[in-house]
């Protein structure tokens, strides 16, 4: 009686329990797994088995073997898989639990070998990618701000042009000095001003332009000039065989170009440069034609002429560069005469002629030179280029 009284209570007690286990674990063991079918087939077999367990426990029961059976209650196993089940349940606010989608699960992620060297790359990638960032912004130099000054800033392509000026010059129209090394020219150019005092320039600066640059004048073919450029070089224009310092291959290169640097940086201003009379005389563009200026004085032989504006009042300026640097320069050994020819506009003021104040201090210098001078006033071969502009002027008509 007493072995049928406890199987009555076990069972009555046991088959509620192990009911709603089951139906807990086959629903929620299903939704803990990330594979699916691998899962519910695992706890079906596991329930078989258990099924099994369970009914050989109950042969114990009739056999009298109840006492054995609840002191193995509850199963160990299938509480821990409901437990870890339960924790991977997210709570809905009605209190029931809904089954975790795979990617918000609770299992702990893992990285394979290959992902944790790809993330590894990855970090460095960005760590370098920052600091080169970083070092890039520290040492990417800074905009020189160059100082100003009252004259106009550097041409524009100044390298450019200087190049292409010396070609031209060089491979078309004087071919004989085809084995002039332009690019050396251009970079010694660059190199006399860059990175330099733009007030502080000297004639050791431009000595090696000037080697490269060296050409022999012949002799009765050097044409000088003040304050008369255009005619000056209308003349040589027409008489290719006749020169003045810009049909020379470093006067053709420079002219009309400004050019300056400063001692602060290794670039061009191309704001400004000093002005020869507002900032300063040794300025880069002034020391330059100074010294050109010099050295085709200094070459000159034969009978030298100059073109002289006798329409301006200042008909010889004594501040010229013809007046302090070449005047001076002529050496006597190689120049026996200066001839000079004082042209007047065809609508301008005959302000000077060869017998002018002005023309006289030119002759007392050449003079104490050893130079002999004459003058000659409206040369006819430039009145004609005069006259090709202007050929109805009363001056032209009168002269046919």
């Amino acid at each position: 009686m007493l072995f049928r009284h406890l199987k009555g209570k076990i069972r009555v007690a046991a088959s509620p329990l192990l009911l709603n286990s089951f139906q807990v674990l086959s629903v929620f063991t299903a939704a803990a797994s990330g594979r699916a079918l691998k899962d519910d087939v695992g706890v079906r077999k596991e329930a078989e088995e258990r099924q099994v367990k369970d009914n050989k426990g109950e042969e114990h029961f009739q056999k009298g073997a109840a006492l054995s059976t609840l002191a193995a209650w509850p199963p160990v196993g299938p509480l821990l898989r409901l437990r870890r089940a339960l924790t991977c349940m997210d709570p809905m606010p009605n209190h029931r639990f809904r089954p975790v989608p795979r990617d918000e699960r609770c299992s702990k992620p893992s990285l394979s070998t290959k992902g944790k060297v790809c993330l590894g790359i990855t970090v460095l990638c960005v760590v370098v990618a920052i600091t080169a960032v970083v070092v890039g912004v520290l040492l990417w130099p800074q905009a020189s701000k160059h100082k100003e000054w009252k004259g106009t800033g550097s041409t524009p392509y100044f390298s450019e042009i200087v190049l292409g000026r010396c070609y031209t010059y060089t491979q078309v129209l004087r071919p004989e000095l085809r084995h002039k090394d332009c690019q050396k020219i251009g970079k010694a150019f660059t190199n006399a001003f860059l990175s330099k005092d733009p007030c502080g320039s000297t004639e050791q600066d431009y000595q090696l332009l000037m080697e490269l640059t060296n050409q022999s004048v012949p002799c009765h073919k050097t044409v000088l000039w003040s304050k008369s450029s255009e005619l000056a070089h209308l003349y040589t224009g027409v008489l290719r065989d006749m020169f003045t310092l810009e049909d020379t291959l470093l006067g053709y290169i420079a002219n009309g170009l400004m050019w300056c640097g400063d001692a602060s940086s290794s670039e061009m201003n191309y704001q400004s440069c000093p002005h020869w009379k507002k900032d300063c005389r040794s300025n880069t563009i002034s020391v330059f034609w100074n010294t050109v200026s010099k050295r085709f004085a200094e070459n000159a032989c034969g009978v030298v002429q100059v073109v002289l504006n006798g329409s301006i009042s200042n008909t010889f300026d004594k501040n010229s560069t013809f007046g302090h640097v070449e005047t001076h320069n002529l050496n006597p050994l190689r120049v026996p005469v200066l001839q000079a020819w004082v042209m007047h506009d065809l609508d301008g003021a005959h302000s000077h002629s060869c017998l002018s104040p002005s023309i006289n201090d030119l002759k007392l210098i050449l003079n104490r030179r050893n130079i002999t001078f004459t003058c000659q006033d409206d040369y006819w071969p430039i009145r004609l280029l005069q006259c090709v502009k202007s050929p109805e002027h009363v001056l032209c008509s009168s002269a046919a």
